[in-house]
C-alpha cells in the first residue's frame, strides 16, 4: 500500500523546505500532495523574494488526517504565520498528533505546532529566532540539524535538508508512534 503524505502549505512557503523532502519522499514511493487553505496554486519564498508556484491537491475542507499516513509542514516566516492562525489548518495538526501519526516541521514551521497546542514536552529544534517561542509553550529545545521524539521530525533550517528528509522517509516508513498529549 502506498504511503500518503500531506503537505500543510500556502502563498510564502520556503520553496527548498517544501520541494526537498517532496522529491526524497517520491522519490520513497510516497503519494505527496499539497493541502492548503485555498485552490489553485500557490507561492514559494526563496532568497527573499517570490519564488516559483506548486499546484494545490486539496483544500483543508476536502481532506482529514485520517486520509494520510503523515503530515509535513514546510518553513518560511509568512506560510507557517498564515497556517498558524486558521483553525482548519491547526485542528488538521491536532488530527495527526491525536491518530499518532508522523509530523515534520522545519525552520519556522514550529509556529503552526505551537499555536495547535502540541509541542508541551516535547524535544524539539527549529529556526534559532524562534527558540524562545518553543521553550515558552513548554517543548525542549536543541540546537542540532535534525531532533526526532516519538514520530516527530523537526530541523532548523534548508542547510539541514539532507538529514531532516532521511528522518522524515525513515518515520514515515515506521508509522505510526506512541505520542505523548494532544
Amino acid at each position: 500500500m502506498t504511503k500518503r503524505v500531506a503537505v500543510l502549505a500556502t502563498n510564502g512557503y520556503e520553496k527548498s523546505e517544501l520541494n526537498s523532502p517532496k522529491e526524497a519522499m517520491e522519490k520513497e514511493g510516497f503519494q505527496v500532495d499539497i493541502v492548503s487553505l485555498e485552490k489553485g496554486k500557490i507561492k514559494g519564498w526563496s532568497d527573499a523574494n517570490w519564488s516559483g508556484e506548486i499546484d494545490v491537491n486539496y483544500t483543508l475542507s476536502e481532506v482529514t488526517a485520517r486520509d494520510y499516513n503523515a503530515l509535513l509542514i514546510p518553513g518560511g516566516v509568512i506560510n507557517p504565520d498564515k497556517l498558524r492562525t486558521d483553525d482548519k489548518a491547526l485542528q488538521f495538526v491536532r488530527d495527526f498528533f491525536r491518530q499518532k501519526k508522523p509530523v515534520a516541521a522545519i525552520c519556522h514551521a514550529a509556529w503552526v505546532l505551537i499555536s495547535a497546542n502540541v509541542v508541551d514536552g516535547r524535544k524539539m529544534t527549529s529556526y534559532p529566532s524562534i527558540k524562545d517561542d518553543l521553550i515558552n509553550a513548554g517543548a525542549h529545545w536543541e540546537d542540532t540539524e535534525v531532533v526526532v521524539d516519538q514520530g516527530l521530525v523537526t530541523s532548523r533550517s534548508p542547510k539541514d535538508l539532507d538529514a531532516f528528509n532521511a528522518k522524515i522517509v525513515e518515520e514515515i516508513k515506521e508509522g505510526k508512534h506512541e505520542m505523548q498529549g494532544v
